[in-house]
């Protein structure tokens, strides 16, 4: 009985396999997460992080072995069960011609079966489900294994360089992260309960404040509420207890020529102690920001700041709004409730389907909403600007156009201001024309 021959088959298809499992391992590990193993001092993490950082010389190591396996395979099945099976095909009364083919091509069959399912696909997806530990399982073994081979692995790795050159290859691996990977990482991790939504909205928006410019965050000049330092100080703390609002910029002589910002909590405690407040002495000076900074750069302005207040300018020096540690905070958690008012979502669902947004939202947040992807380096910020910027021309109410599969269209204007637009796919806005 050939049990010991089958036995040897087997065991040189479960080598392929676990060769075959090694290879995608290292291959598919994440570097960062093979240091932070390392670090842990986990077994054969530094091993696996030497075997990820040069990837010439592990393929050439594991293709040594699968090549000697799969030679050593197919001799060995070919000269000893083959001539088996054959001869088993005799006795039962088939002629030479047929059973001699029909043994070598049974035993073919099922070798390659085993070697496709033991030795390739089930090895494959158990390497893939967790790259990392298996890496640090196999790195011992694949490391003896490079040393014995050292003279053909080297020969190989040469080889293989010289050919990448003529091809020309670059001979270095990118393994830059960008945004994209970082946001599909987030999903995959928010899908396997890894992390909240809250905290994926929270980290999308901290990633958003780098490419984002201080004017979209920022409080725009018309909401700013603006206090005269020549007035009396019972006019200016009546009109602070009437705003609810904590900060005011304060100006003389006219509301171009600001000079700093005032706290109505030291207005408030000159009046309480039944003096008359010097409002000039009051006023503190904040950080001049200019509206092309990146609101991620504004941070640390900010934390240098008394007030934590910065004022906005454009190129020309016209004052544009003001952004606080708020307006940062808010752009990365979203709107707080202010009072008893709920806050104004800048995005909402429509029973239908389609979303109601606010002109003044940031573009990127809509652009991740719908997965439509805008300009990196582009003139607008908000959804306003992308509408104008669209149409070349101010909107009239019911204007709409269709981009890459989006149908927009104005439905609300304040004044000269886009406030409100509907944004849905363009199959459904046409049945609801249709309707």
């Amino acid at each position: 009985m050939p049990y010991l021959e089958i036995a040897i088959v087997v065991l040189l298809i479960m080598l392929n396999g676990l060769l075959a499992m090694s290879e995608l391992a290292v291959a598919s590990s994440r570097a960062a997460k093979l240091r932070t193993l390392a670090d842990q001092n986990v077994k054969g993490a530094r091993r696996a992080l030497v075997l990820a950082s040069n990837p010439g010389r592990f393929l050439s190591t594991v293709q040594i072995g699968i090549t000697l396996i799969g030679i050593l395979a197919g001799a060995f099945s070919g000269a000893t069960l083959g001539g088996r099976a054959s001869g088993w095909l005799l006795t039962l009364g088939l002629p030479g011609n047929v059973a001699e083919p029909l043994g070598f091509g049974l035993v073919i069959g099922v070798i390659t079966y085993l070697s496709l399912v033991i030795g390739e696909l089930v090895p494959k997806q158990i390497a893939l489900r967790n790259p990392e530990r298996i890496a640090c399982l196999v790195a011992p073994a694949m490391t003896l294994l490079a040393k014995v081979a050292a003279p053909v692995v080297w020969l190989l790795e040469h080889s293989g360089r010289w050919v990448l050159v003529v091809l020309g290859q670059s001979q270095v691996r990118d393994d830059t992260v960008t945004d994209a990977e970082i946001h599909a990482l987030i999903a995959e991790a928010e899908s396997a309960g890894v992390l909240e939504p809250e905290e994926r909205t929270m980290i999308a928006g901290v990633m958003r404040l780098g490419d984002r410019l201080v004017r979209t965050v920022m409080t725009p000049r018309a909401g700013v509420e603006m206090i005269d330092v020549n007035e009396t100080p019972a006019k200016i703390g009546r009109r602070m207890a009437d705003s609810g609002h904590s900060r005011f910029i304060a100006y003389e002589g006219g509301r171009d020529n600001i000079i700093g910002v005032i706290q109505a909590k030291d207005v408030a405690a000159a009046l309480l102690r039944r003096r008359a407040p010097n409002i000039k002495r009051l006023v503190k000076q904040a950080p001049v920001i200019p509206e092309t900074l990146d609101a991620l750069d504004v941070v640390s302005r900010l934390k240098e700041s008394e007030v934590h207040f910065g004022l906005v300018y454009d190129e020309y020096g016209h004052f544009e709004g003001i952004v606080t540690t708020t307006d940062i905070l808010q752009a990365i958690v979203g709107v707080f409730r202010h009072g008893r008012a709920e806050p104004e979502p800048d995005i909402v669902e429509r029973s239908d389907g389609s979303l109601l947004v606010s002109g003044n939202a940031p573009i990127d947040r809509l652009s991740d909403r719908i997965g439509m992807a805008v300009p990196p380096t582009r003139e607008y910020q908000t959804v306003a600007g992308f509408v104008l910027d669209r149409l070349g021309r101010f909107p009239a109410t019911g204007d709409a156009f269709t981009e890459r599969g989006f149908q927009f269209e104005v439905v609300d204007l304040d004044g000269r201001r886009i406030d409100k637009i509907i944004v849905s796919r363009q199959a459904a806005a046409k049945r609801r024309a249709a309707i």
